[in-house]
C-alpha cells in the first residue's frame, strides 16, 4: 500500500530556465550563450548538486572558461542570483499536493539540489509547507540516480521503499528508484495524467501502471 509520495523539484513542481538569470546579467546574446553553458551546462554544476566543490570554486573554474571583463561578472552575478530568477510553480502542483496532504498522504521532496536550496526553497516549492521531509543531493554527496541517494531519503525520514511512490520527470531516476524498491512516475509536464495515476494508487488498482508505459 502506497503511504508516501516523494517528488523530484525541476521540472516536477517547479518549472527550471537558467536562460532566464542569464538574460538579466549578459551584455549579448553570444555572451549570454557563453556565460549559460559556463556556468550552468558544466561539470562544477554537476559538482555542486553533488556537494563536492564550493560555490568559491565552481565560480573559479566557472569563470577561467570565459574571457576577462564582462562576460566573467556576468558568470558571478548569474550564480550568486540563479535562484531568484531561474524557478516558478508548475501550473496546478500547489493544488495537487493539497489533494495528495487532505487524502493522508505523508509528502517528501527528493531532489538532486546544491546547499543553495536549503536557504530558498521555502520561496520557491509550491506547497513544500505541507511536506513531511525535504532532502537535497549536496546534503549526503550523492545524486540520483545513484542508490546511495535514496538510500539516505528511506533512513533519514524513517521509508519503506515498498510504502513511497516516486514522481520525477526522468526516466532513469525513476528506474534508479524501482531499483532500491520504490516504484514510481515519469512525468512528462501533464498534471492532470498526473493526478489520475495518484488517483489509481488510492483505489489500490494498478491502472495507472498502463498510463506509465
Amino acid at each position: 500500500m502506497i503511504r508516501n509520495i516523494v517528488f523530484d523539484m525541476g521540472a516536477v513542481l517547479v518549472n527550471y530556465d537558467p536562460i532566464r538569470v542569464c538574460r538579466q546579467f549578459a551584455a549579448d546574446e553570444e555572451e549570454l550563450r557563453a556565460v549559460n553553458t559556463s556556468v550552468f551546462v558544466s561539470p562544477e554544476w554537476l559538482m555542486l548538486d553533488m556537494g563536492v566543490i564550493s560555490e568559491e570554486r565552481a565560480l573559479e573554474r566557472m569563470q577561467g572558461r570565459l574571457p576577462e571583463g564582462h562576460a566573467r561578472e556576468a558568470a558571478r552575478l548569474c550564480l550568486e542570483h540563479w535562484h531568484e530568477y531561474c524557478m516558478w510553480p508548475v501550473e496546478g502542483m500547489e493544488e495537487l499536493v493539497k489533494s495528495l496532504k487532505d487524502q493522508g498522504y505523508g509528502l517528501y521532496l527528493c531532489s538532486n539540489a546544491s546547499l543553495r536550496m536549503l536557504d530558498c526553497y521555502l520561496d520557491v516549492i509550491p506547497g513544500i509547507r505541507l511536506f513531511d521531509g525535504v532532502f537535497f543531493s549536496a546534503e549526503e554527496k550523492c545524486i540520483k540516480p545513484q542508490k546511495e541517494m535514496y538510500g539516505h531519503l528511506f533512513e533519514r525520514f524513517g521509508l519503506r521503499p515498498e510504502e513511497c511512490f516516486f514522481i520525477d520527470d526522468q526516466i532513469l531516476n525513476i528506474e534508479g528508484a524501482r531499483a532500491c524498491g520504490m516504484d514510481g512516475y515519469c512525468f512528462d509536464g501533464d498534471v492532470e495524467r498526473l493526478r489520475q495515476v495518484l488517483a489509481g494508487l488510492k483505489k489500490g488498482n494498478n491502472d495507472w501502471q498502463n498510463m506509465c508505459s
